[in-house]
């Protein structure tokens, strides 16, 4: 988004209050409220406002968008994802059939949840009468990148509105989620990320949703679901109440030095298959390795199939797997793997499946 698109925010915003009159985890619920009153002077000020920083731009144009979400007395924060629907993260919701949500503005509406989904710890709330002040956050439409500033705007500890800055550490992370299974593609942030910050948004300069908020891990370490993520599951969760997520059934880990040693292989690259779920899609088409060596005093894995590449995109690291079917691929495609086995390159096709149900999953 462009100075010029964050400055019809805030004209818009503008008009509609005058129409209108709004694992970090989830923080204990607050109990203070908000008052909003308004006043106007027809006096001539005697000095100039101070110059706004761009985070206070920033801030100013997106923080209506951002919500406070409530329930059975804890609360995390969402932010508004289209007209209709808010968003933030299945962890926060639980099990709920419904949330309260609290607007800038002061005001509570009550919000419908209308699809879940713990693989990407996402949720989508349905949001009646949404008060006009709090407009869509735009999701950005390229990846993060690694340096970029952005913003953490949310209800921390339930106070309301906070602003943290920070920039994006790391792009491409694989974070638990919690099934067990790891979120992939996802966004490493500096900005605090504290109890309550759960499902708002990180947001760039432009305006725009990077990511949305997940967890911290420790001082300075942050995580968030991306924009491209995001998109993706919240529009099936909004169509059809769930997200379907492709499912190889296969246990890798990254080809190390020690690893490529006890298989005589020239350099070390790509995944090497540990693990086949009996009963999933690679079963018969990939092999796993059967046998462990001792190097330098820590077991590896001997034999087997090593993955170097899905559909022409080379595969270095499990997440770069893990990214490409999450962000590429649905259950019923087939995907072309390359594979190293025995000592050549050959094409292995696997048609995809669907990923277990949480308490059905075995094997990643």
């Amino acid at each position: 988004m462009t100075t010029d698109a964050l400055t019809r925010r805030r004209l818009l915003a503008a008009a509609s209050s005058v129409v209108a009159a709004g694992v970090a985890g989830c923080g204990s619920r607050s109990d203070a409220d908000e008052t909003t009153t308004a006043a106007t002077s027809t006096a001539t000020p005697t000095t100039s406002p101070p110059s706004e920083s761009v985070y206070t731009r920033v801030y100013r144009e997106t923080v209506d968008s951002v919500v406070q979400v409530s329930i059975d007395g804890t609360q995390g924060t969402g932010f508004v994802f289209d007209e209709d629907h808010a968003v933030t993260n299945a962890h926060v919701v639980g099990d709920a059939d419904a949330v309260e949500l609290r607007f800038r503005n002061g005001a509570w509406r009550t919000g419908t949840v209308v699809g879940t989904d713990a693989y990407s710890d996402l949720a989508v709330v349905e949001v009646p009468n949404r008060p006009a002040s709090a407009s869509p956050l735009p999701m950005a439409d390229e990846p993060a990148a690694v340096g970029q500033e952005v913003v953490v705007i949310g209800t921390p500890f339930g106070l309301d509105g906070t602003v943290t800055t920070g920039i994006v550490s790391g792009v491409n992370r694989s974070i638990p989620s919690p099934t067990g299974y790891r979120i992939p593609d996802a966004v490493q942030t500096d900005a605090a990320v504290n109890p309550g910050n759960s499902g708002g948004p990180l947001v760039s300069l432009d305006g725009e949703a990077v990511a949305v908020i997940n967890s911290g891990a420790g001082d300075n370490v942050g995580f968030g679901i991306s924009a491209a993520l995001t998109r993706r599951v919240v529009d099936d969760l909004i169509e059809a109440g769930t997200f379907e997520h492709a499912y190889m059934g296969v246990s890798l880990v990254a080809v190390t030095p020690a690893i490529a040693r006890a298989n005589d292989l020239e350099t070390p690259r790509g995944l090497a298959v540990v693990d086949v779920d009996p009963d999933g899609p690679a079963e018969g088409v990939l092999r796993p390795s059967e046998e462990r060596a001792v190097v330098d005093g820590d077991p590896v894995p001997v034999g087997g199939d090593v993955v170097l590449a899905v559909d022409d995109t080379r595969t270095l690291t499990t997440e770069d797997l893990g990214s490409y079917l999450a962000l590429h691929a649905r259950p019923g495609d087939t995907v072309a793997l390359t594979v190293l086995r025995d000592g050549s390159e050959r094409t292995a096709a696997v048609e995809l499946g669907r990923r277990p149900e949480p308490e059905e999953a075995t094997v990643g």
